[in-house]
């Protein structure tokens, strides 16, 4: 029989929701140094979430922890659901002190430092990394294809990003984001390889103060779709202020979307995501949710 050696703590929980069981599941090991990457991916793949969180020392003492995020395929510089569900799990848990780092936890992850502000169950995290912009916009025929959707039905594409890099999809309503049904064969010939392989698609006002419907399909990084998506809620609300043709009007203000997401799955999620400008640029990100916790157990961490 397998034993427990080396065994790991282990919290789960759901994010970006206020009850158990909605929102997209998170796995966070409090204690994951002297983890091999090998370990670490394979832990990944046993919880089998979007993705797995692993906390670790700060290279910098004056931050709060190193953070790795691992899909069950392969690691991410940043996602927006491990970082905003780590630092409510470790804060409510007494693990992480907000007040030795200034208010704030800052996380070390791949993208760079990411602040996350924690007021009980809800948490917001906060990004400076610059928007990302391709000059040649998604073909809407083979969108519309990657998505089994009439042409017609596509009101707007476009690729942008804040840490991580998503095809935008606009389309003309709730009704047809519900039928969206990734094509797995039109996605490999239109879509894979691109400047973005995953969509994230909606429905609403994008615009400061609208509600927008939306689904996530990451077959990248094996993930068909995704309940809750963070970095894609970044994203979305920084194109408002940073995509071509959308530069603000005055030199400083604030943008905000809700993004309500994962209701196909039934797993529902809502997402607050806010974008700052300055000196007509945008300056900084924020999404923020609430997390639940909803298990804790050890786990084996395997051979490395």
């Amino acid at each position: 029989m397998t034993t427990l050696a080396d065994a790991r703590a282990f919290f789960i929980a759901d994010v970006f929701t206020d009850r158990p069981f909605g929102g997209n599941q998170l796995a966070v090991l409090p204690e994951a140094d002297g983890l091999t990457d090998a370990q670490l991916q394979s832990l990944a793949r046993e919880f089998n979430f979007s993705e797995s969180v692993f906390v670790l020392p700060p290279e910098d003492p004056a931050h709060s922890a190193r953070l790795r995020i691992f899909t069950p395929e392969r690691e991410l510089p940043f996602a927006g659901h491990p970082t905003v569900g780590a630092a409510a799990v470790l804060v409510g848990q007494g693990l992480l002190d907000p007040a030795a780092t200034g208010g704030r936890v800052l996380f070390e992850e791949g993208v760079g430092l990411v602040a996350v502000e924690v007021t009980g169950s809800f948490a917001r995290l906060t990004l400076t990394s610059p928007y990302l912009a391709s000059a040649e916009p998604p073909a809407r025929a083979a969108v519309a294809a990657a998505l089994s959707l009439p042409e017609e039905e596509v009101l707007d594409c476009w690729y942008g990003g804040v840490g991580l890099r998503f095809c935008y999809v606009l389309l003309a309503g709730r009704d047809a984001v519900d039928r969206a049904a990734l094509d797995r064969a039109a996605w490999s010939a239109g879509i894979a390889g691109g400047w973005a392989d995953d969509l994230h698609v909606g429905a609403g006002e994008l615009a400061d103060g609208g509600r927008v419907y939306a689904r996530c399909f990451v077959p990248s990084l094996g993930v068909p779709e995704d309940p809750a998506t963070g970095s894609a809620a970044a994203g979305l609300v920084a194109g408002l202020v940073a995509r071509p043709g959308n530069e603000p009007a005055g030199p400083a203000g604030e943008v905000r979307l809700t993004v309500e997401q994962g209701v196909a799955l039934g797993r529902p999620s809502v997402i607050e995501a806010s974008a700052r400008w300055r000196d007509g640029r945008l300056s900084e990100v924020s999404v923020g949710g609430h997390t639940v916790l909803t298990a804790t157990g050890l786990v084996a961490p395997g051979p490395a």
